[in-house]
């Protein structure tokens, strides 16, 4: 079983409110979670236990997914919910927090395993590990573990990345880091290995000779909403494409791992990112779309503009969509190009990847009938999750006529057969040790070298923005980027 405790930096705002303390409650009800666990909330704001055990209860009953369960489960775990006041630059407050920790390892029989959740904005992680081990909180015994969690953005570039991660690794080795990456908790996310790697059915195709070309697709019908100021600094190419549609890039192209432990797959992970097809400034110029939404219609309701939204420029060139066109130069895809688009503001909310199989050669039935649908399988990971394969087959009735039919599987759509919220299996593993769905350092250093390219060639040349209106595909030159190669984009919101 596992003994910790957890200590959430910026335990009074949002993230943890919404995501880390439902989660560990959770973990408790599902019988995951020991007797020897206790969590604190460190924040500057003013406020007892009392009050901040409240808190969580009202969002944990407001705002999560949490099936009802009986005040008596919820109070146990929530009795384990402490609240520390103190200044993230105070030396002293740490080594007060340090005593206060070393109280709640006798309480709860921790053992002086911890768990150090940094739910703050990245200029903060560097004084804040800092912190925390000249106040002797990570002794690095042989007796006892630290580790540390990290949420996005790992730095805006190669270089702050860099630097970010030479902070962090001077108090906690690699194996200790944990980058959060909320995308590779999400279940189907997990599910892709599965689908290629346990069925002889899909394994043996999963390469140039069978599989036409792949689509990978992540679109929000929301703006930025209260992320202005955040997005004017990062846009869509940093904030969504360098690590969750990467992610996604790495999960479909990469080879078998020798065995399932975390550091093979993620070798093979890193070895996708590594056999990208650079990205020299001609090949962003054509390969490479960048679109910012201006106003718009849903139905009755305008939308506004990105440069109408709160805390952006009136002249912002900060980018809300992008697409590509990817090569990965390795044996297995050496002529399949992916497609990937990712956007706000468009017609409908979803994230899947889409695997296009090469036409049937025409022999046989073909001779007889127009161009033939080819297989597709898609792989839905959200909203709606599951799995699609389409086929042909012949049409009921006297006449020869073949039409695409397909299997569907939805693991979501059924009451009752919610998936469990990402950061439930993300802390779990956490718990356990398990870096297997966390980001390593060397993922982060090669996404950003292939991502710093794109963005210095941008820095060049200034957009003619905005390209495309509230509520559409994005910009007429993505339509064109996968048009010239005489294939089209998906229509992602046809769920069958």
């Amino acid at each position: 079983m596992i003994h910790a405790l957890m200590i959430v930096f910026g335990g009074t705002g949002d993230l943890a409110h919404r995501k880390l303390y439902p989660a560990v409650c959770n973990l408790y009800f599902s019988g995951l979670l020991p007797q020897e666990f206790a969590l604190v909330s460190v924040g500057r704001r003013d406020k007892t236990t009392e009050e901040f055990r409240k808190e969580v209860v009202d969002s944990i009953t407001k705002d999560s997914n949490i099936n009802p369960v009986k005040n008596k489960d919820l109070d146990d775990i929530t009795s384990r919910f402490y609240y520390y006041k103190n200044d993230f630059y105070s030396n002293q407050g740490y080594e007060d927090l340090g005593k206060f920790l070393q109280q709640l390892d006798e309480k709860y029989e921790t053992r002086g395993n911890r768990v150090f959740y940094l739910a703050v904005a990245p200029e903060h992680f560097g004084p804040v590990v800092e912190r925390i081990n000249s106040a002797g909180l990570t002794p690095n015994s042989g007796n006892s573990w630290q580790r540390v969690v990290i949420e996005k953005p790992f730095g805006k570039d190669l270089d702050s990345a860099a630097k970010l991660n030479q902070d962090i690794s001077r108090v906690f080795d690699e194996e200790n880091i944990y980058r959060i990456d909320h995308y590779l908790g999400k279940e189907m996310m997990q599910n892709i290995m599965v689908i290629r790697f346990a069925n002889t059915l899909f394994e043996p195709l999963w390469n140039n000779k069978h599989i036409d070309h792949i689509q990978i697709t992540s679109s929000e019908t929301v703006g930025v909403e209260n992320r202005g100021g955040y997005y004017e600094g990062s846009g869509a190419l940093r904030d969504m494409m360098q690590n969750h549609m990467l992610q996604l890039l790495m999960l479909t192209a990469m080879e078998p791992p020798v065995n399932l432990d975390n550091q093979s797959i993620r070798d093979e992970k890193v070895k996708v990112l590594r056999a990208l097809s650079p990205m020299t400034p001609e090949e962003v110029k054509r390969n490479v779309v960048r679109g910012q939404y201006g106003p718009g219609i849903d139905g009755d309701r305008k939308l506004k503009g990105y440069r109408q939204e709160e805390r952006v420029s009136p002249q912002s060139n900060t980018e809300t969509y992008v697409a590509m066109k990817l090569m990965v130069n390795n044996i297995r895809w050496a002529g399949v190009p992916f497609y990937l688009r990712t956007g706000k503001r468009m017609p409908c909310k979803t994230t899947e990847i889409a695997i296009q199989f090469s036409e049937p050669p025409e022999v046989l039935y073909f001779k007889e009938f127009q161009r033939l649908e080819s297989n597709l399988l898609v792989i839905k990971i959200q909203p709606r999750e599951g799995a699609f394969l389409q086929f042909n087959a012949k049409k009921p009735g006297a006449r020869s006529e073949i039409i695409p039919v397909a299997m569907d599987f939805c693991q979501n759509c059924d009451i009752g057969a919610e998936s469990v919220d990402a950061y439930v299996r993300l802390l779990y593993d956490v718990l356990r040790g398990d870096s297997t769905l966390f980001t390593r350092w060397d993922e982060v250093e090669h996404s950003w070298r292939f991502i710093d390219k794109i963005a210095k060639t941008w820095e060049d040349t200034a957009p003619d923005f905005p390209n495309y209106s509230a509520g559409n595909w994005g910009p007429e030159e993505a339509r064109e980027l996968i048009e010239r190669d005489e294939r089209m984009w998906r229509d992602v919101c046809d769920y069958y």
